[in-house]
C-alpha cells in the first residue's frame, strides 16, 4: 500500500506524518488488497480539513473532515473510510448468504459425534429431493444412515426420517 500525504497552507510534521501512517495502517485490518491512499491535509481559517481518497481494484472511498485538530480531523476522516468499507463488505455477505437462501434445494444437516466427553459439530451440505412419504420411507430403510432428509411433495417443506432404534422411526416436520 501507498501512502501519499499532501499538506497544503501549512508545514508537515513530522508527528502529523506519522499519525497518518498508523492511522492508514488501520484500514488494511478492514480491506486487505489497498492499492494507495491519498490523504489531503489543508488549513484555512483555523479549521483543519483532511480528505482520504482510498483506491483499490474496483472500487474508491473518500473520506473529508473538518475539525479544529489535525489529529481529529484524521481520525474522523478515517472513521469515514472504515464506515464504507465495512459497508461494502456488509453488501457482498448479504449477497452470498442471500444466493445460498434462494436456492432451497440444499439443506445444512449438524451432526453431533461424541468421542469421549469432547463433542464434535459437523456441518454437511445435501442435497434434499422431492420425494412423496412412502417413497421416502422405501429409502431410508435401504440405508444404513440415523436420518433422512428429502422434501415432502405434499407439503413442500423439508422433512426428516430419524431412526430411533431397529423398530421405531420418526417424522419430523417443521
Amino acid at each position: 500500500m501507498q501512502i501519499t500525504i499532501t499538506a497544503r497552507h501549512f508545514g508537515l510534521t513530522n508527528a502529523i506524518r506519522e499519525y497518518v501512517e498508523e492511522a492508514s495502517d488501520k484500514l488494511t485490518k478492514y480491506f486487505d488488497h489497498i492499492i494507495n491512499v491519498h490523504f489531503i491535509l489543508s488549513l484555512e481559517n483555523n479549521r483543519n480539513t483532511v480528505e482520504v481518497v482510498l483506491h483499490a481494484p474496483k472500487h474508491n472511498f473518500t473520506g473529508e473532515a473538518t475539525e479544529n485538530d489535525m489529529y481529529v480531523a484524521v481520525d474522523a476522516a478515517v472513521d469515514k473510510i472504515e464506515h464504507q468499507i465495512k459497508k461494502l463488505k456488509d453488501k457482498w455477505s448479504d449477497h452470498q448468504k442471500r444466493s445460498l437462501k434462494e436456492n432451497a434445494q440444499f439443506v445444512y444437516a449438524n451432526l453431533i459425534e461424541r468421542k469421549d466427553q469432547n463433542k464434535r459439530v459437523k456441518i454437511k451440505r445435501m442435497v434434499a429431493e422431492a420425494l412423496s412419504f412412502e417413497e421416502a420411507f422405501e429409502r431410508f430403510e435401504n440405508i444404513k444412515d440415523p436420518y433422512f432428509i428429502f422434501k415432502n411433495e405434499e407439503t413442500d417443506r423439508i422433512n426428516v426420517l430419524v431412526r430411533k432404534d431397529e423398530e421405531h422411526i420418526k417424522l419430523l416436520e417443521p
